[in-house]
């Protein structure tokens, strides 16, 4: 048991910690950066009718649909919070950059990139979709992912990770040349106490896919 500011806060396992005001959720959080483009040769295309196309104007309820659909699993819930017009400011802005991959026709999962003004490109979002995972398109779209990052010119690409992610997420990120530059730890209000993500469950408390 801790005490913090705003009362007794008790630690539970795997990082939900219950106070007496709003529920916390803990995380570690792990930066990476790359400097250069990748040297390695990118993994072969799986055999399977995939298509990557960057969508140039996304509509805020397809977006909204990748957003969630890609993110419940590993608890994405800040954008769910905030209403259409403030998130399409954000994914319509003249840096941002999303790219959707669609295997045999359908959605199977998305990127965003989004350049910063001291000229680095962030991968802010990455992920597929539930249906897709396990079928070896992971590192592939990845590579395409910071290919792509590349091509804006920037002197460095970052992304980051946190232990509520997919288990491979972080061992992908370092194989595609990205290096880890920094960890903290994150606590934040839960969501689900205020009816966002309710049925949530841990990640951390699962084994997960072993393929990404």
């Amino acid at each position: 048991m801790v005490l913090g500011l705003n009362g007794v806060i008790t630690l539970s396992p795997h990082g939900l910690l219950m106070s007496n005001t709003t529920p916390q959720i803990s995380t570690v959080v792990t930066y990476l950066e790359m400097h250069a483009r990748p040297v390695t040769p990118a993994p072969p295309r799986p055999a399977l009718p995939l298509a990557l196309l960057r969508v140039c104007n996304i509509p805020v309820s397809f977006y909204r649909y990748l957003y969630e659909t890609v993110g419940e699993a590993w608890f994405w819930y800040e954008r769910r919070m905030i209403d259409d017009a403030t998130l399409s400011t954000i994914v319509h802005d003249e840096g941002a950059k999303i790219y959707v991959i669609y295997v045999d026709g359908a959605p199977g999962g998305y990127g965003e990139l989004m350049k910063t003004e001291n000229n680095t490109v962030d991968l802010a979002y990455f992920g597929l979709l539930p249906d897709f995972i396990g079928r070896g398109l992971g590192r592939y779209f990845l590579r395409y992912m910071v290919d792509q990052a590349w091509g804006l010119d920037p002197i460095r690409i970052t992304v980051n990770t946190c232990d509520l992610d997919h288990p491979c997420a972080l061992k992908v990120y370092q194989k595609t040349g990205f290096s880890v530059y920094r960890r903290e730890i994150k606590q934040f209000e839960d969501p689900r106490s205020i009816g966002i993500l309710e049925d949530w469950q841990d990640p951390r408390l699962n084994q997960g896919h072993e393929n990404y």
